[in-house]
């Protein structure tokens, strides 16, 4: 018997869920190509693009295990990338006023401009690559989205609690 005559006890169950998780990830793959890509003609990369636009959300700074942690990667990564952009004195490192042994990271004003120059060719390109949907279709898939991204979390509470 077939997966396709196993799923949910049927046969012929058309597996709209893989397909469907296929074609989200071929749209995302396609989409980080072509921004990564983008990103490297301006000198940048996505993973210092990303610490940026961290940073520019949080104008009073972050410590470097907040800044990972809300870029879900690890310490070591976050270290390479911010060391790299305080030589070009994109963003600026201090000690934290309540515990010295943490630093405060920061864009400098020319990091802010040199992020805000990014982020407008970022839009951009999203901008383009979104403009066959109108603005209807992409509130309904931003929606749906929505209740995946949903779904996702509780199904990893569901094996979370399986696993306990």
């Amino acid at each position: 018997m077939s997966i396709r005559e196993k799923h949910d006890g049927q046969v012929g169950v058309d597996r709209v869920n893989v397909r469907l998780w296929l074609r989200l990830l071929s749209c995302s793959t396609v989409i980080e190509k072509r921004v990564r890509r983008r990103l490297s003609e301006r000198g940048a990369t996505l993973p210092r693009f990303d610490v940026m636009a961290t940073l520019d959300r949080n104008p009073d700074g972050l410590t470097m295990s907040a800044l990972s942690r809300l870029l879900l990667v690890s310490n070591g990564n976050v270290t390479a990338v911010v060391q790299a952009l305080s030589k070009e004195r994109l963003v600026q490192m201090e000690p934290s006023p309540t515990d010295g042994r943490v630093s405060i990271v920061r864009l400098t004003e020319q990091g802010q401009a040199s992020f805000d120059d990014l982020a407008q060719g970022h839009h951009r390109w999203i901008d383009a690559m979104f403009k066959g949907m109108d603005k209807k279709e992409s509130e309904q898939l931003f929606a749906l989205l929505g209740v995946l991204k949903a779904s996702i979390a509780d199904e990893m509470v569901e094996e979370n609690e399986l696993e306990s």
